[in-house]
């Protein structure tokens, strides 16, 4: 009688390219487009709220005694914090601020008033003249 021969075990075969990594799941692809809006909503905001600060244009929140240089078009000032000595050309000194209005009548006669807004806060800078 003989035996029979033991079963032999295949040697791995390999035929192309090694096997790809398997798809990413439905859940990561949700992932991943949910976290493209936010970056995109934080962007968004960044430069709405950041931006003028970074080049300069974000309105100022000066307190009376404080003086300040007023420069660009009436109807888009454009104000600066500055020495009240500096001697600067547009120089006004803050003499009153009206908090939670754009009301540039509260000021009075004998005041150049200047109404800005700094993200919610609204405001108006009632100013005289700083002579040379």
């Amino acid at each position: 009688m003989t035996t029979p021969a033991a079963p032999q075990t295949p040697e791995p075969q390999h035929f192309g390219a090694p096997e790809a990594p398997a798809a990413p799941s439905a859940g990561k692809k949700a992932l991943k487009k949910v976290g493209g809006v936010i970056v995109a909503i934080i962007v968004a905001v960044g430069v709405k709220f950041g931006l003028p600060y970074l080049t300069g244009d974000a309105p100022v929140h000066a307190k009376v005694g404080e003086c300040v240089v007023v420069t660009g078009e009436e109807n888009d000032p454009k104000v600066d914090k500055t020495d009240c000595g500096s001697g600067k050309a547009d120089l006004y000194k803050v003499e009153q601020v009206h908090e939670d209005t754009f009301d540039v009548n509260k000021c009075g006669e004998g005041y150049a008033a200047l109404a800005q807004q700094l993200e919610s806060m609204k405001f108006v800078l009632c100013l005289t003249e700083v002579k040379k």
